[in-house]
């Protein structure tokens, strides 16, 4: 259990985090009226230095999808599919003043008599750069965290893989380009390692020895259209960027003890990133504090419920428990549309009509080590498809993992998490915002925000009944939520190490 409880804290690590009267007439989010549409009168306003930011945020996104082609790829722009990120300490540097220059420039701006818009805007933007800038500058990744080159890699093919956006036989062709470059990035990736910290090196190991499966398995749907040639070039490439990828593995494994455990970021940097990245009005102490309130709140919620064992998910309980991993997965998929109906029975919710279609698929054992919960991928901001998956922790109905014992007995307080009217929806109403610098936004305060509240809305206006599993569900994960809160501000603040963080979160997060 302790060793469950060390692997969700360092996912935790790597992401530095009421439900109102339903309205009587619903919003119209359709293509034609967003309700965060601006009316020409509003674009006639804007002043020429609103109007530059904009061009400068355009050049800027242009700039950063051509520096970091497999984060576009997963963005759904695909015309850099041959390539990896370049990771020489000289565009190293470059692209960090390149980014430092431009917030500077952003800065200086004085948007006080903007209009609204336009001030919201700079806002945004800036937080944007203020995020990337505070990477380069505090947590430097590249020389601190290994995952960055394993991620580059099983990012690189699975972002390739998971939507069919071109013919198999091109996505193949990009797929032999980017693992040839993979050796020689790999091996780039361990001149920058000058000061590794342990934790990230241990997922990165877990990592890189579970990425077989991606490369080999899940690409033989793509190889099936190529030449003879092209095949065995394809598999060339392959074999010798898995041997890269197993290498740096070893290679980590023999640095481990020389290694730092943990490298907290201090009190004034993560007041820093609260104020400038996440436009928090709270210092460290401030969270700290209300991650304890919410902590207190939703353990004495717990035991107010008719039988408290309920926040713990138990499939015994499960009138239906799926025989098989495809049969979990459909009867996963098949609650969304109990949910639909709900939110549109109350009129909480209007769906817009590019919606598409939210399917639950099997978490690839490469991502298992840093997303032991599973992971949702909305469609992308560039993309033309637009499905959305959440991938789920492979089937096993003896399980302890909380997010498989809450699926079998009910998965919606997490469907409604994830998918609709959680993260799906509201990942897709923002890709069609007319505002470039809104429709790029990813702050997680606004992301996981909006997740957060529309679990409770659901809670309130009776999809669950109370009493009941999913209800306890909803307490149990926001009391594991406010445990988080402890953990990152004492974590990276320094105040705790990381085994008095394992010890508060195996105690107070209440998951397995």
């Amino acid at each position: 259990m302790k060793s469950l409880a060390r692997i969700f804290l360092m996912a935790i690590l790597l992401d530095c985090a009421r439900a109102q009267t339903p309205m009587q007439r619903p919003p119209d989010v359709s293509n034609k009226a967003l309700i965060t549409k601006q009316a020409p009168a509003m674009m006639k306003q804007t002043s020429v230095t609103a109007t530059t930011l904009r061009k400068l945020a355009d050049d800027y996104y242009a700039w950063r999808n051509e520096n970091y082609p497999v984060r576009s790829s997963e963005a759904g722009l695909h015309t850099w599919d041959n390539r990896l990120t370049d990771y020489s300490a000289g565009k190293i540097a470059e692209r960090a003043a390149h980014v430092r220059r431009l917030l500077d420039q952003v800065r200086a701006m004085k948007a006080e008599s903007w209009p609204k818009d336009g001030r919201i805007d700079w806002i945004l933007f800036r937080s944007q750069l203020e995020e990337v800038e505070f990477g380069d500058r505090v947590l430097q990744f590249e020389s601190t965290n290994p995952l960055v080159y394993v991620g580059e890699c099983s990012n690189g093919i699975f972002s390739l893989r998971k939507k069919e956006y071109d013919t198999a036989h091109n996505r193949a062709l990009s797929a032999t380009a980017r693992m040839k470059a993979m050796p020689a990035m790999i091996s780039q990736g361990e001149q920058n390692l000058h000061k590794p910290v342990k934790l990230y090196a241990q997922l990165a190991i877990q990592s890189a020895r579970s990425i077989d499966p991606l490369f080999r398995e899940s690409m033989s749907s793509l190889v099936k259209d190529l030449s003879d040639s092209e095949r065995n070039d394809f598999e060339k490439a392959r074999d010798a960027a898995l041997g890269a990828i197993h290498r740096f593995a070893d290679n980590l494994e023999t640095r481990l003890p020389q290694m730092i455990d943990f490298a907290p970021m201090g009190e004034t940097n993560y007041n820093y990133y609260l104020k400038h990245v996440l436009l928090l009005p709270l210092d460290a102490v401030q969270v700290e504090m209300l991650g304890r309130a919410e902590l207190a709140r939703y353990r004495a919620l717990e035991a107010l419920l008719a039988d408290p064992s309920m926040a713990d998910p138990n499939p015994a309980r499960s009138k239906n428990i799926p025989p098989d991993q495809n049969s979990f997965l459909k009867a996963y998929e098949s609650r969304e549309q109990e949910m639909i109906n709900f939110l549109k029975s109350r009129q909480l919710i209007t769906l817009p009509d590019y919606l598409g279609p939210f399917q639950i698929r099997q978490l690839p054992e490469a991502f298992k080590p840093t997303s032991p919960g599973g992971f949702m991928n909305p469609p992308g901001v560039y993309d033309k498809d637009p499905a959305g998956f959440y991938f789920i922790p492979t089937y096993n109905p003896e399980s302890k993992n909380f997010y498989i014992r809450a699926a079998i007995e009910d998965p919606r307080p997490i469907l409604g998490h994830e998918g609709i009217p959680g993260h799906f929806l509201q990942l897709s109403i923002a890709n069609h915002l007319p505002d470039e610098i809104r429709r790029q936004n990813q702050n997680g305060v606004f992301v996981e925000g909006w997740a957060l509240y529309d679990e409770e809305m659901l809670m309130r206006t009776g999809l669950y009944p109370e009493g009941s599993a999913a209800q306890g569900q909803i307490l149990r994960l926001s009391r594991y939520r406010a445990a988080r809160i402890g953990v990152d501000v004492n974590l990276q603040t320094g105040r705790w190490n990381f085994e008095q963080a394992v010890k508060y979160f195996m105690e107070a997060g209440g998951l397995d």
